[in-house]
């Protein structure tokens, strides 16, 4: 039997468009599986025309820790890496993964990757995109499960290191997708926020939170040198951050309706 050092690990709903390119950039791994999470598109047509292990496990909400643990506990090798379906691995990325399974150094059990961004076409450095270190790479037998339903995080053995050469991340790339990431996302942000007792929204709080986003990424990130692309980013995710506390507020208010503000 055939020994797996490596399994690329693919969470997925909905990417027609950019599952292939991920696979391509990580079929030459022992194995690839794509956890599909309920796709209505060509998701898992595309998937499967390439050769990849579809592992079908849908859900209604949004649970990355759930679907990060389920998929680890399927795949066979001794050592796993995490893409995303917008996300690819470089020829410099794969041989750097592929030395450090060669050369792996004992109590070095993970790896955390910096990504390239890539927002409405064009590459962004300011604003606080780069470098946007992500945990991806285990070796597997340390890797005990992820935790957090938004902003999972691995929970695993040993120290953490850091790879030198990113992943490419396509995200943002166009109006429409943001908008309904969006509206998706703030949804479950505003929930935590309001489960976590988060002091009443009062129309001064919805300025301060947005002027901090627009010092933070537009002033003290430099968002505006990466030019219009940079602007608009800025923008919305003043933008993104608005919807969320607006939605909090509208909890808050449904809970009591009585209360000011």
């Amino acid at each position: 039997m055939k020994r797996i050092r490596l399994s690329i690990l693919i969470i997925a709903k909905n990417e027609q468009e950019m599952i292939g390119e991920a696979i391509k950039s990580a079929i030459w791994a022992d194995e690839v599986l794509v956890l599909d999470n309920g796709s209505t598109d060509n998701t898992i047509g595309i998937a499967k025309q390439l050769g990849v292990k579809v592992i079908k496990q849908p859900t209604k909400t949004i649970e990355f820790a759930q679907w990060r643990t389920a998929v680890m506990k399927r795949a066979k090798g001794e050592w796993i890496f995490y893409l995303d379906a917008d996300e690819r691995i470089t020829p410099k990325l794969r041989n750097e993964i592929k030395k450090i399974i060669s050369q792996a150094k004992g109590g070095v059990n993970a790896y955390a990757v910096p990504r390239k961004n890539f927002y409405l076409g064009k590459q962004v450095k300011y604003g606080g995109a780069w470098p946007d270190y992500v945990k991806r790479f285990f070796w597997k037998p340390a890797l005990k499960k992820w935790r957090g339903r938004l902003h999972e995080e691995p929970v695993f053995k040993g120290k953490m290191a850091y790879l030198k050469n990113p992943i490419e991340h396509y995200t943002h790339r166009d109006l429409t997708s943001m908008l309904e990431k969006t509206i998706e996302w703030s949804k479950l942000e505003a929930a935590e926020l309001y489960k976590a007792r988060h002091p009443p929204m009062k129309w001064w709080r919805f300025i301060k939170i947005m002027f901090a986003e627009l010092w933070e990424r537009g002033i003290k990130k430099q968002g505006f040198r990466d030019g219009t692309v940079g602007v608009i980013e800025v923008i919305f995710q003043m933008f993104s951050r608005f919807i969320t506390y607006a939605r909090l507020w509208e909890m808050q208010n449904k809970a009591s309706p009585a209360r000011e503000g």
